[in-house]
């Protein structure tokens, strides 16, 4: 006998379907509403770096690269030309001022002293020989002088003689104007001779001094001349450390030839290369430190090279007070000039986050929970350490500063 079956209800007929349909229409309305809101993403907070936004004091610095090179650096040329005929100091040797680099040789230059030498002796010779005969000169005159001051001495005497002789009749009147014409004629001469004597001494004085000032000169050039033999020895101009020579024996070089270089290895500076951004903050004086093994040295710019190339300019600055120990030529060091007076500002520390962001927006974490979402901010300045936040941030304020190549375009991170 058969037993009828008793119809199910439709809803207990097809209750998988319903629940299968049920579970696909939540999951649109999940990716609908999903799709609506913020984009957000799930993340380890382990692998964040999540600072806390401070009111500090903010510095502005550089943090650049230097390299220690000698303060002074001469270059060395050449007081006389010829053939290098040796060189007598290595490149890298310390030397002394006055030490001798290398020797030279110049023939012709010894010749042409050497004929100077005969020249100058010649000069001398024929000196002493005028002022013997204007000695000689000199001495006739006087003694022509002498002599005829000695007749007109016994001529005035007879003169006298004659006019008394004349006075009592012993003689006449015509030998007495014979005895006067003569005697005028003697002082006359007398007085010729005194004055040619005294013309003779003034031209012997001149004539003396000219030629003592030619034989000075003459002398003065000779001098020089040797002198120019001792430029052929190349001498240190200063104490340092020899670092180059250009030149080999045999060489022939000219007066003026730059042959090498010295370096003062006691002084050094710290020269360095900055962004031309900078160039309207940097001036002389400006300070600067190096952080070297626990302690700071500090320094200053004394040269500042405007020219710009590369988009760089060139900066030298030197120490202080003192330097580090084991400084030498070719070190480098990270140096921090300072471009301002620390001032008290909202601050937090650097984080890739700025090279993704520009510096525009920022994630902060909401409170005490494990949201951070997505708020525009406003940098202003920055060091190496720190940026300086003029709005969208506060004191207090935890957000993220790294792992944002990870974000994409998420608005919200939810932190596991």
């Amino acid at each position: 006998m058969d037993i009828p079956l008793k119809k199910k209800h439709p809803v207990v007929r097809y209750r998988y379907y319903f629940i299968g349909g049920a579970i696909f229409l939540g999951f649109v309305l999940y990716v609908i509403i999903s799709g609506i809101g913020p984009r957000k993403l799930r993340f380890s907070e382990e692998r964040l770096e999540i600072v806390e936004v401070k009111q500090g004091k903010f510095m502005e610095y550089m943090d650049i690269e230097g390299i220690v090179q000698p303060k002074q650096v001469m270059s060395l040329n050449l007081l006389e030309g010829g053939l290098i005929d040796r060189i007598v100091s290595e490149e890298g040797s310390m030397l002394n001022q006055g030490d001798t680099i290398l020797v030279l040789n110049n023939p012709e230059l010894i010749r042409t002293i050497e004929d100077e030498r005969d020249e100058l002796e010649k000069r001398r010779i024929t000196f002493e020989e005028k002022k013997i005969e204007m000695t000689r000169r000199s001495s006739q005159l006087k003694r022509q002088t002498i002599e005829t001051n000695y007749s007109l001495e016994r001529l005035s005497k007879q003169y006298y003689l004659d006019q008394e002789e004349f006075q009592i009749g012993i003689k006449s009147k015509a030998q007495l104007e014979l005895a006067s014409d003569e005697f005028n004629f003697k002082q006359q001469n007398a007085a010729l001779l005194l004055n040619e004597l005294k013309q003779d001494s003034m031209t012997n004085d001149l004539q003396t001094e000219l030629m003592k000032s030619d034989l000075i000169r003459e002398e003065k050039k000779f001098a020089r001349n040797q002198e120019r033999l001792d430029n052929l020895i190349a001498r240190a101009p200063i104490t340092g450390q020899l670092s180059y020579i250009n030149v080999v024996p045999g060489q022939r070089v000219g007066v003026g030839s730059a042959y090498g270089e010295i370096k003062v290895v006691d002084q050094f500076k710290i020269h360095t290369k900055i962004s031309e951004y900078y160039i309207d903050r940097i001036a002389l004086g400006l300070p600067a430190t190096v952080n070297y093994l626990d302690k700071k040295y500090p320094l200053r710019i004394t040269k500042i090279n405007p020219e710009v190339k590369d988009r760089q300019f060139d900066v030298d600055l030197v120490f202080i007070d003192e330097q580090p120990d084991n400084i030498r030529i070719g070190k480098n060091y990270r140096i921090q000039i300072e471009l301002g007076q620390p001032e008290d500002a909202i601050v937090i520390p650097k984080g890739n986050f700025f090279q993704s962001t520009g510096g525009q927006w920022i994630f902060i974490i909401n409170g005490t929970s494990n949201k951070a979402v997505k708020t525009p901010i406003s940098i202003g300045r920055q060091n190496p350490q720190q940026y300086e936040i003029v709005s969208g941030l506060k004191q207090g304020d935890r957000v993220i500063i790294t792992g944002y190549d990870n974000f994409g375009e998420a608005e919200e991170i939810i932190l596991n």
